[in-house]
């Protein structure tokens, strides 16, 4: 049983893929929509056993065959089957089967269904193999699988020429990510002779290591890091990745593919925890895009723009949890993110579906009445983010805090600066969309109505998940029996029992004065926005001028990247073709064509379909060999 539930999770998804991809045009939509869910759901029933397995018996690798022998170089395709890989695989394959069940009402009426199905499974696929891999090539199969998925997902309706511009830019910015990864993974086999996790972490116990190449090992896996979880300077494909069907924002923005940098650091922890340097560089950077990233989102428009900042930002604060090092509160974050992320995105879905594809929030408004359902489990999912009292994003948001503030005070009131900004953005978000007067077309109003079941469902678990998440891991300060579960979980895994990472530490009354303000913050801030759009009537209007004109043009990052780089690369491009394509390589090559143009044409000739003339070259030909062999 061991050894065929993790290969069960892995092909289940893959099955479906399969199926929907070969059979789905000659399936009906129900049907092709229940073999994508159920080959999910499988795969969440199977995680769950190996969940409870882990628990009693410990983490243990499955080999399910010999992959790579080249000379000494060998890697096995297997799985690590411990707590940081079923804990993951809970997230992926639960939000992953609740985005399914979404996704059936969702696309009922796309002609792309069964298409769209597939693409989803071999997504949930390519996950799987990233989190449950036992060494670095597995992990960067499954990397890549992601990559192209996110492409295929993001370019889905591929008629549309800006979409697919969104889903290139996507692919092409992971590549720049997945290359540092790459050399890290190269360097890593230089210097330990294996890509086993396991085996890494040994030889790092055993103080085999240099620190000069961990350094560099850690820095280029941080690398590929910044490019799948979005961090500066490779965040601006997430926002465009908009450009696909809300499930798939909702799958790629809340637990799989931008986790997976997260995930990354955590499974080599033990490595990284030995680069001050890299950890220092991870710090900055997490605290930069948390804190930039937030400033965009206050002057986005676009339901889902808002929300694909907020990703970026709060990706952001899990770096700077794991720059402290604070690992198991990173995973705690994951975690709580899911669950509020998913539900705000696909409840923004919601919104988008029954204001007839309208995603602007300034031609929303006064939808709380209209759409009830979506309504509350939005308005939960918006509390969780911002980290309102007992709500799952306030016990991670405070645990990041707590720790960020043990680390350096200065760092702590920049991340709580950030928190502070995605409370503003977030309430500006909320009541536009749903408080205030209806600000559509008449046609928009009488269209308003509550999705499907198939739609709502998933709103509502998630809702309670929001709500209810924070109960995974308690400050210490709670009976012993119900605080730190999750991160007594994680920290069981070898690359942080080595570390003897835990989440909360005592620091006396310290840690209710931060909770505290926490606390302060929220709902002076809260009360502020609620106060100042409730005296504009919840109403806005476009950014026009100043420091909101450049936010809501996102401080032009992206007009710059197109003017540094892709202008920079067409203009090289332009110049070559004009002098070394036009002028070398053009007339080098035709040169061959031109004479065998020549000695075709003077063939020619002596092919006139003339019976007697063959005849001729042909005693020719006997007289030339007779002479040659005489003389």
């Amino acid at each position: 049983m061991k050894e065929f539930l993790p290969l069960l999770v892995v092909l289940s998804p893959f099955i479906g893929f399969a199926i929907n991809g070969i059979l789905g045009k000659k399936m009906s939509k129900s049907l092709s929509g229940m073999i994508g869910t159920l080959a999910v759901v499988t795969s969440f029933i199977c995680s769950i056993i190996l969940f409870l397995q882990v628990r009693t018996t410990g983490g243990y690798d499955v080999k399910v065959f010999d992959w790579l022998t080249v000379a000494t170089f060998h890697v096995d395709f297997a799985f690590r089957i411990d707590e940081l890989s079923t804990w993951m695989m809970l997230i992926i394959s639960g939000i992953g089967s609740l985005i399914h069940v979404y996704s059936i009402g969702y696309m009922h009426e796309d002609e792309g269904f069964a298409r769209f199905f597939a693409y989803l499974n071999l997504f949930i696929f390519s996950m799987f193999l990233l989190v449950m891999g036992n060494n670095f090539v597995m992990l960067f199969f499954g990397w890549e699988g992601v990559g192209l998925c996110s492409y295929l997902l993001i370019g889905f309706w591929f008629k549309n020429v800006e979409y697919g511009h969104a889903a290139r830019k996507a692919f092409i910015m992971n590549r720049i990510g997945d290359l540092g990864l790459l050399i890290g993974i190269f360097l890593i086999y230089k210097n330990f002779g294996t890509l086993n996790f396991v085996e890494i972490t040994t030889l790092l116990s055993s103080g085999l290591h240099d620190s000069a190449s961990i350094q560099w090992i850690t820095f280029f896996l941080f690398i590929g890091a910044m490019g799948k979880s979005a961090q500066i300077p490779l965040y601006t494909w997430l926002p465009d990745a908009m450009a696909g069907p809300t499930p798939v924002s909702a799958l790629i923005h809340a637990a799989t593919m931008v986790t997976a940098g997260v995930y990354l650091v955590v499974r080599n922890a033990s490595m990284f925890q030995l680069a001050e340097n890299t950890t220092h560089f991870i710090l900055i950077i997490g605290l930069a895009t948390s804190i930039f990233a937030a400033l965009i989102g206050l002057f986005q428009n676009d339901i889902k723009k808002v929300l694909a900042y907020s990703t970026v930002s709060q990706l952001g604060l899990m770096f700077v949890a794991l720059g402290v090092g604070a690992y198991t509160t990173a995973m705690f974050h994951l975690t709580t993110h899911a669950f509020f992320k998913a539900l705000l995105f696909l409840g923004a879905g919601s919104v988008i579906h029954a204001m007839s594809g309208e995603q602007n929030i300034l031609k929303m408004g006064g939808l709380k009445d209209k759409i009830k359902t979506t309504h509350l489990t939005f308005l939960i999912g918006t509390l969780a983010i911002i980290g309102f009292p007992l709500f799952s994003g306030f016990f991670s948001k405070d645990e990041i805090l707590e720790k960020v503030y043990m680390h350096s005070p200065i760092m702590w009131a920049l991340t709580l600066f950030s928190a502070g900004l995605t409370i503003v953005y977030m309430l500006r978000m909320y009541f536009l969309t749903f408080w205030g007067s209806f600000k559509g077309t008449e046609e928009q109003r009488k269209h308003l109505h509550e999705s499907p079941i198939s739609m709502t469902f998933p709103l509502v678990v998630l809702a309670i998940l929001s709500l209810l998440g924070g109960l995974l891991n308690l400050p210490h300060f709670f009976p012993h029996s119900m605080a730190q579960m999750q991160a007594n979980w994680i920290s069981r895994i070898p690359s942080l029992q080595a570390l003897k990472v835990v989440g909360h530490e005592e620091h006396g009354n310290l840690i209710y004065i931060l909770m505290g303000i926490a606390i302060v913050v929220v709902f002076v801030l809260g009360t502020a926005v609620y106060s100042f759009f409730k005296k504009k009537n919840f109403e806005s209007s476009e950014s026009t001028s100043g420091f909101a004109l450049w936010g809501a043009n996102k401080f032009y990052v992206d007009e710059l990247y197109n003017l540094a780089f892709v202008k920079t690369i067409e203009w090289k491009g332009d110049m070559y073709y004009a002098i070394i394509e036009k002028r070398i390589i053009s007339p080098f090559t035709m040169s061959f064509a031109k004479v065998s143009q020549f000695f075709g044409k003077s063939l020619r000739k002596f092919h006139d379909g003339n019976i007697e003339s063959y005849l001729l070259y042909f005693i020719i030909g006997i007289i030339y060999f007779v002479l040659l062999i005489l003389l």
